[in-house]
């Protein structure tokens, strides 16, 4: 019986060099998000002086405030655009997933009639920043009557993620093997069968990806939000954060609380999806 054979120092510099710049990078990309912790958790309305991400003084009161604050009927404000967020950014997730995953699954399927010229526009949308499409989108959800509601909002959100949720759960949709569905029609399955039972747990990867890229868009976004929301019992989490930093004045004490609470939940969003963001492609598809 051979015995294992031993790493050489050269293999075992290597690796440590290798362990040390990836810490060094990790510290890099960590420190400015420490700062903004530390300033969460630290009296005073300005940023510190000095580099060091560490807290001289732990503080809960930029928090307190943020939570506390309360609007014209007596509402919390932070709560009640934390809600706005949260079914905003469901509303356009539940969108987004449901038609995006029908249009990339007919558009990987199907050869139809106007079939690339779809996909190319697609692509072409996506070439147009926010910016240039505010003004005729205000002007859309004046005459619809969607103007200040946030089921305007969520018709934004939902057609500016679609395009990009199209391309990607089409691209996914591609590489599941077509011999599983016609085994499943071979079954007896129905078209919608297939397409539910076989194709989207398959694809349940592309679907994580696809579900937090809508998500992040409408949780984030902040141009669109402050251009169509005129009430403040509508403000989303950005719009209200926002409020703290004025042109005159800046508490950025409440702001980097506000940060850091609203990174939250995008952060176990992440989390909790992150076996099927790493997971194979059609790992678990095919036995053998």
């Amino acid at each position: 019986m051979t015995k294992p054979r031993r790493r050489s120092r050269p293999a075992l510099a290597t690796g440590a060099l290798v362990y040390a710049g990836l810490a060094l990078a990790t510290a890099l990309v960590l420190y400015p998000v420490l700062l903004v912790l530390k300033k969460a958790f630290e009296p005073g309305r300005h940023f510190a002086l000095t580099a060091s991400p560490v807290p001289e003084e732990f503080y809960l009161g930029h928090v307190q405030r943020l939570a506390s604050a309360t609007g014209p009927g007596g509402e919390l404000l932070f709560l009640r655009s934390a809600l706005n967020s949260a079914i905003v950014a469901g509303a356009t997730t539940v969108i987004g997933l449901a038609l995006a995953s029908a249009a990339g699954y007919a558009l990987s399927r199907f050869r139809f009639c106007g079939r690339e010229v779809g996909l190319k526009a697609f692509l072409i949308v996506q070439m147009f920043p926010a910016m240039l499409l505010l003004m005729p989108l205000y002007v859309l959800l004046s005459r619809l009557g969607l103007l200040g509601s946030m089921f305007g909002l969520v018709l934004v959100y939902a057609t500016t993620a679609i395009p990009f949720c199209v391309w990607t759960l089409k691209g996914y949709f591609d590489t599941i093997p077509r011999e599983l569905e016609e085994a499943a029609r071979i079954d007896g399955a129905s078209p919608f069968g297939v397409f539910f039972r076989v194709v989207l747990p398959l694809a349940k990867p592309g679907l994580a990806v696809t579900a937090l890229f809508s998500f992040m868009t409408a949780w984030n976004e902040f141009i669109l939000a402050s251009t169509f929301m005129t009430e403040e019992v509508r403000y989303t989490l950005p719009v209200l954060l926002q409020q703290h930093v004025g042109e005159h004045a800046a508490d950025w004490g409440v702001f980097a609380a506000g940060a850091i609470v609203t990174s939250l939940p995008v952060m176990a969003l992440f989390y909790a999806l992150q076996r099927y963001l790493v997971g194979g492609l059609t790992a678990g598809g095919v036995k053998g």
